[in-house]
């Protein structure tokens, strides 16, 4: 089937409140009804599973057939599916994570799917997933998983030493200073020198708001108030040597299998990723709710992905229909988690039994992590906006983290720096910001 150009693929938005009506030159796209659900369609994505999720699909949906194709995570991949967008090649289907969805919405690379899939976000998922699809009064995209956070600890060593489980931010400082105490090569945390998502979802839990959108601009807060006191709290732990300055991949997991990191705050796919990772340490391990400023429960998310219908797609109809099996039924969601070792947490409420059936609990010493992350997911703080260049903004904190370690800039700084270049980022795209 040729694949079809619109006159969306050059347009751009001054705010997401204007969403619904940038992009012109075609019909309100929410507004059409759906094309019918049958032929082909083309899924592209870099989540684990998605393959065993489409040929469990085309098994119980025999006038669809998916055809998965993988695709490097990462900016290489938000740069490819952009280019295919422009080319006309887009896919039908395919994975955004939350960050990077406002920037696909804002510069029409996406179809509106209010009037397909926005009653199924609307009836499916709490506020804390629907926040992040619907943008400027349209539905852009259908959460698959949430990422709420909690604090993986090594509970043996806790034990062995007499240290209490931190509940506040105050004790988790006491911890760590315990642990160093109790074992001068061993740490309480991880300060991540190659990844900023951690540090934007715990500016998140303390109430940071990094973007907010007008009716025709935007504001930029990324180093407001309760995000500088979480910069600022991370980068002494790191400056104490409290907390290990680390890149995220194997220098991390090294640390962990040489006890050098014996708790740090995560979400709730590293169950999955942890005891795949250091199998040997079964049982050594449990899960906590991750501390708070005031001790009341609150969270955010570190991570989460949706899936969306390009701009260009071939076969809408069909799309939506796989969509909504991914991500709301389940036994779409028994595909996910086939593997067994996937501690993925649905963003629809309604889907966590199955994924909660599907991960053993020998590995965290017959632990529910499951009924902890529900937990977690219920106390995320509501109102979190993702900004329209993301990219932009975690590029400038990423270049900066690594200099936090060795004292040449404070964590606070590499904030306002991220302030100044997503500014100057979204200026030249010419959006409008305004001040505080």
């Amino acid at each position: 089937m040729l694949r079809r150009t619109t006159a969306a693929l050059a347009c751009s938005v001054t705010a997401l409140a204007l969403l619904a009506t940038a992009c012109g030159g075609e019909a309100d796209q929410g507004a059409l009804p759906a094309p019918g659900k049958t032929g082909e369609v083309t899924f592209w994505s870099f989540v684990k599973g998605s393959d065993k999720v489409a040929a469990a699909f085309n098994r119980s949906h025999p006038d669809i057939k998916v055809t998965f194709e993988t695709v490097p995570s990462g900016q290489e991949y938000y740069s490819k599916l952009t280019n295919a967008v422009k080319a006309g090649t887009a896919p039908d289907v395919a994975v955004v994570e939350f960050p990077h969805l406002p920037e696909f919405a804002a510069q029409g690379k996406i179809e509106d799917l209010s009037g397909t899939l926005g009653p199924v976000v609307k009836e499916r998922f709490p506020e804390a997933a629907r926040q992040l699809v619907n943008l400027g009064d349209r539905t852009w995209a259908v959460p698959r998983d949430a990422a709420p956070l909690m604090m993986m600890y090594r509970k043996d060593f806790f034990t062995r030493h007499k240290i209490d489980v931190p509940t506040t931010w105050d004790a988790y400082r006491n911890m760590t200073e315990q642990v160093k105490k109790a074992d001068p090569a061993a740490r309480g945390g991880v300060l991540y020198t190659d990844n900023p998502g951690l540090l934007s979802a715990l500016s998140w839990q303390a109430g940071g708001q990094w973007f907010s959108a007008g009716k025709d601009s935007w504001q930029v807060t990324v180093d407001d108030a309760p995000s500088k006191k979480v910069a600022a709290y991370w980068g002494d732990l790191a400056r104490k040597d409290l907390v290990r300055p680390l890149s995220q991949l194997d220098p991390f997991w090294t640390s962990v299998q040489k006890g050098r990191t014996v708790a740090y705050v995560c979400a709730s796919w590293c169950a999955g990723a942890h005891q795949a990772t250091v199998p040997d340490q079964k049982g050594k391990w449990a899960v906590a709710s991750v501390p708070t400023w005031d001790g009341k429960p609150a969270s955010a998310m570190y991570g989460g992905s949706s899936f969306v219908i390009p701009k260009g797609a071939d076969n809408s109809g069909a799309a939506a229909e796989f969509i909504k099996w991914i991500t709301t039924d389940p036994e779409g969601m028994k595909a996910w988690v086939s593997s067994g070792t996937s501690s993925m947490f649905p963003a629809d409420p309604k889907l966590v039994p199955v994924t909660k059936a599907a991960f053993a609990t020998d590995y965290f010493g017959g632990q529910d992590i499951y009924s902890l992350m529900s937990r977690s997911y219920d106390a995320i703080r509501p109102g979190w906006t993702w900004g329209p260049v993301m990219g932009a903004t975690n590029t400038a904190i990423v270049d900066q983290l690594p200099k936090v370690a060795d004292g040449t800039v404070t964590l606070p700084g590499v904030l306002s720096t991220a302030e100044q270049a997503t500014v100057a980022q979204m200026k030249q795209r010419g959006l409008t910001v305004t001040a505080p």
